[in-house]
């Protein structure tokens, strides 16, 4: 490998050739700030905040797209440099809405630590841009005041997740990042997915609040109010309150949730279970019957939507199967009122979610049954803890609770839904004890984990070949179904996750502010995810005493006609 030496700030680094100065500067340890870097993913160097002096070379260079030569001699804090930075961050200002007492990223913006950071309290630029008005159309917000047209929400939208929807607008001062012909987000191809909302380094990109919502509801004596919380929500909430990252915190959400006033706490994790039931039974009957295959999971409202825009030839391949959201909230209001003794017309139900395209999924208008929603109001990872927050709980210091009986108890299997390959891991475990009628002990599919865009693999049940794909960010799917399409592979199953990760990178998970960070803390949550599935006694959905049952008593079995009426669904092409 061809290696450069070069000198930054007087100390000396050898890097493989291709290497920018900011790359070679983290090898010393050497910070030098940044803006609309994102690695990876927007490597432009348009905000210039990351320049540099190097010597014999005019003016200043962006250390995020310069590449290293041979003896060069750098400097990354020189008062030319620190002056020309303020400038920058002046400019960036002038142009920024500045309320930040009122903005949700207030203490967690990356601009607001930039200017903390060089002395910045204030500018005397004169304001030149008007970017356009608030769009609260969709589960996503968008506040052309407050960007800062870094241009890593375009990027993601685009290169990442292969919908486009925003875009560079105007030349000069009126410059701008928008959508097509400014279409409200709601009108366009938009999947809710929320990556852009992870990306921006301010709070120009933020969840549809739907906080206010639930404290009325909460208040309101009239509704019996009950919350679901999905599996990657434990591994998360907790960095909103300073705990290390991937630390389960179920047991002090549990009870930060009744302190809130709900009056059941249930899990997700048994509505992935009921899913498993539901789901594995539908393959099983495409493949013994001739069904569409391949089968694909129907999870994740943003992929579904990402579907049902760009791929109508695959609708039919899509599991009829709601998701466990959707699922949870079905049962909320038929099986749980009959066991409560409640009106079904009274019980509220409230979702926990990593994500913000189940905000959209809640208000899709065929999520309801005999008139009544599926989900009356979802809130994101971030909006727990904003609600945690203003009753003034010490979440860190609060004891643990376990979830209430009916709709609270889970499997590992379960779990792991919260990952990406973690759907079609719960599916092998409980499809393979069904093919084989035995109860099987080598129940990790580690086959299908890990984070690559698309994993591949084929497993043997029972004699039989099942040939599974596992695929996390659209833009990873839209390639797989091109390659299906093209006849260039062939699947029996497979799992599509919208968000790349899965859902502990979901569009409403606590913001990452070291952006550099976000491949780690993305591992760290999952690891917390499968340390809680092997430390369950029962790791495989059918094992479930709950969702037992819950067919026992109310549904029959899976697949007949009250589980189709009440846990499945249809698409529409767009």
């Amino acid at each position: 490998m061809d290696m450069i030496n070069l000198k930054i700030d007087g100390l000396d680094v050898s890097v493989p050739k291709d290497t920018t100065i900011l790359q070679a500067a983290k090898q010393l340890n050497i910070d030098i700030p940044t803006l609309c870097y994102l690695k990876g993913i927007n490597e432009v160097g348009s905000c210039r905040v990351c320049v540099v002096e190097v010597e014999g070379w005019r003016g200043l260079h962006p250390a995020c797209v310069t590449k290293v030569s041979e003896g060069l001699v750098v400097k990354t804090a020189t008062k030319t440099v620190r002056e020309a930075r303020q400038n920058i961050l002046e400019l960036i200002m002038a142009n920024h809405n500045r309320e930040c007492l009122s903005c949700a990223r207030n203490t967690n913006c990356e601009l607001q630590k930039l200017c903390n950071d060089a002395g910045i309290g204030d500018t005397t630029f004169e304001k030149k841009a008007d970017r356009g008005s608030i769009d609260c159309s969709g589960s996503v917000v968008r506040d052309p005041s407050k960007c800062v047209l870094c241009g890593r929400c375009v990027s993601v939208c685009s290169n990442t997740q292969n919908v486009g929807v925003i875009s560079y607008a105007h030349r000069g001062a009126h410059t701008s990042v928008t959508t097509p012909y400014e279409v409200e987000l709601a009108g366009l191809e938009c999947i809710n997915c929320g990556q852009c909302i992870k990306v921006c380094p301010v709070g120009a990109l933020q969840e549809k609040d739907a906080t206010e919502r639930v404290w009325s509801a909460l208040e309101n004596p009239d509704l019996h109010v009950v919350v679901q919380t999905a599996p990657a929500v434990r591994v998360a909430l907790g960095e909103e309150f300073g705990m290390p990252v991937g630390t389960n915190v179920e047991g002090k959400m549990v009870t930060a949730l009744k302190r809130l006033g709900f009056v059941k706490v249930f899990d997700t994790n048994f509505s992935a279970d009921l899913t498993i039931m539901e789901e594995g039974t539908e393959l099983i009957n495409r493949i013994n019957n001739g069904g569409k295959l391949p089968m694909i999971t129907s999870c994740s409202p943003g992929w579904i939507k990402f579907c049902e825009h760009n791929y109508h030839e695959f609708l039919e391949n899509l599991s009829t199967c709601k998701s466990p959201q959707q699922m949870f909230g079905a049962v909320a209001k038929s099986y749980y009122p009959q066991k409560a003794g409640v009106d079904p017309k009274k019980v509220f139900v409230v979702s926990v979610m990593p994500c913000t395209a189940k905000k959209y999924e809640a208000d899709r208008e065929e999520m309801k049954v005999d008139g009544l929603r599926d989900i009356d109001a979802v809130i994101t990872t971030r909006e727990l803890a904003k609600m945690i927050k203003q009753a003034r709980i010490e979440f860190e210091k609060l004891p643990d609770s376990c979830y209430d009986s009916i709709l609270g108890a889970s499997t590992g299997a379960g779990v792991i839904f919260g990952n990406t390959g973690g759907v079609m891991e719960a599916a092998l475990r409980t499809v393979a004890d069904i093919l084989t009628g035995k109860d099987l002990k080598e129940i990790e599919y580690t086959a299908v984990r890990g984070m690559e865009g698309i994993r591949e693999a084929t497993v043997n049940i029972s004699g039989m070949d099942l040939k599974v794909a596992i695929v996390n960010g659209t833009g990873n799917a839209a390639k797989l179904l091109d390659k299906i399409k093209a006849g260039e592979a062939n699947y029996h199953f497979i799992e599509v996750m919208a968000c790349p990760g899965g859902c502990i990178n979901g569009g409403g998970q606590p913001i990452i502010m070291d952006k550099s960070k976000t491949e780690e803390v993305k591992q760290k949550r999952i690891e917390g995810i499968y340390a809680i599935d092997k430390s369950r006694a029962k790791r495989k959905s059918h094992e479930n005493p709950e969702i037992k049952a819950l067919y026992d008593e109310y549904l029959g079995k899976p697949g007949e006609h009250k589980s189709h009426k009440l846990l499945h669904t249809h698409y529409t092409a767009r």
